[in-house]
């Protein structure tokens, strides 16, 4: 198999005319949807007839109620009214420089998007082929899942352990041609952590021409030590953070690949269009507030904390420990049926993961809003169940969803 830094440069081997040709194939394949938790949560509220109510309590998409930072809040206010002119406000050198510095990184192994799931989606397009497989946990976040689908790759979805981490030696075996192997560190929708030195080993030990694509959305939210330093160190892996989770972001738009530039580089033929000012100059003024993370993980670890207590003492089964802002329940009936009635309630939860089919998610809203949840939660859970799965979470395993005919499931 070809190393993975001998195939970074397929483009500029081929010749003129094949260039052109991998460049508009490229440009089309980015052209599919790309699927991100917002599409999902969106996906799941039009399944239903009906406007959300004003009032509702929405702890459906993995979002921060606290919204963007007041610094964030000035500076996008500040540079809005200079935001009719293109080139004289480009923030991105100041930006890729200061995230760069802030985490031992040379500015060349940064690359900013509006959000993650633009490099999720394109990193998977990069690295994977009908005969270069992507290797996921499952259940874990499913967007690297629709990009593979576009690619025509095989996907192999590997069971969390039996502490819900993910299973790296499990998943380094899964496929020895893989091209991806995805990490979700917090996982989403668990919230649960693989430690640093499991990472590690599967950095180690992964298919030679492979990458490991580490989504550390959420690891501002945790303990958890980062692999961000195997970026300086040269490694094979592409890592995304995002500034739609603890800072507030989700719908200003802005997040990070860190790489090594020659694979940061196999991302650039697909479309990217220039970042919007008001995405960067906010989340330049997020970096600078060296409070922010510690305050707002605190707060949000309290209300996690707090509501998971209740559940457990109130005989519920949350799944795992959380380390994120959203965690899994096993509700012991049909997940979509505790859904509908908590919408009915004017609480909007998250989706369900076919493999876990009576599980639900539920984000870590406010504490208003988690007092809500609970009252809402005791009233369903004390009515009759519309429908009842058998399986418990640790043993379902998902049948292959419709168009997914590729995928294997592997314990």
């Amino acid at each position: 198999m070809t190393d993975t830094k001998d195939d970074l440069k397929t483009a500029e081997r081929l010749p003129k005319v094949g260039r052109r040709t991998f460049m508009w194939g490229a440009a089309l394949a980015a052209a599919a949807p790309i699927v991100s938790e917002a599409s999902l949560a969106y996906a799941a509220r039009a399944s239903f007839l009906g406007e959300v109510p004003p009032d509702a309590v929405l702890i459906n998409a993995n979002e921060n109620p606290l919204g963007p930072s007041k610094a964030a809040c000035q500076a996008i206010a500040d540079i809005a009214p200079m935001g009719g002119r293109y080139d004289k406000l480009d923030k991105s050198d100041e930006f890729i420089n200061k995230y760069a510095a802030l985490h031992g990184l040379k500015a060349e192994n940064v690359a900013v998007y509006a959000g993650s799931s633009e490099p999720l989606h394109y990193t998977v397009l990069a690295f994977t082929s009908p005969s270069k497989g992507l290797v996921t946990a499952d259940p874990s976040y499913e967007s690297p899942v629709a990009a593979a689908a576009v690619s025509g790759a095989p996907i192999h979805k590997v069971h969390l352990t039996g502490d819900y981490a993910h299973d790296v030696k499990a998943m380094v075996a899964a496929d020895p041609a893989a091209g991806v192997i995805y990490i979700c560190n917090p996982n989403n929708p668990t919230g649960t952590i693989t430690p640093r030195e499991e990472i590690l080993w599967a950095l180690d030990n992964k298919p030679a021409g492979s990458i490991l694509l580490v989504d550390e959305a959420y690891i501002h939210l945790s303990d958890e030590q980062s692999v961000v330093d195997q970026v300086a160190a040269g490694k094979d892996l592409i890592i995304l953070r995002t500034f739609s989770k603890v800072y507030g972001m989700a719908g200003i738009r802005c997040g990070v690949a860190l790489g090594r530039p020659d694979l940061l580089a196999k991302l650039q033929p697909y479309l990217q269009n220039s970042m919007p000012v008001t995405a960067l100059t906010a989340a330049v003024a997020s970096l600078d507030d060296a409070d922010l993370v510690p305050t707002r993980k605190a707060w949000i670890a309290g209300t996690r904390k707090d509501t998971i207590a209740w559940l457990q003492q109130a005989g519920y089964k949350p799944i795992g420990v959380s380390h994120s802002n959203c965690f899994m329940i096993d509700t012991g009936r049909d997940g979509h049926g505790v859904i509908a009635a908590l919408r009915a309630r004017k609480v909007y939860i998250g989706r369900i993961w076919p493999v876990w089919p009576n599980a639900v998610r539920v984000s870590v809203g406010s504490p208003d809003d988690m007092a809500k949840f609970r009252v809402a939660f005791k009233e369903v859970m004390d009515a009759p169940a519309m429908a009842v799965s058998p399986a418990p979470p640790k043993q379902a395993r998902a049948a292959t969803p419709a168009g997914m005919g590729g995928t294997t499931f592997l314990s």
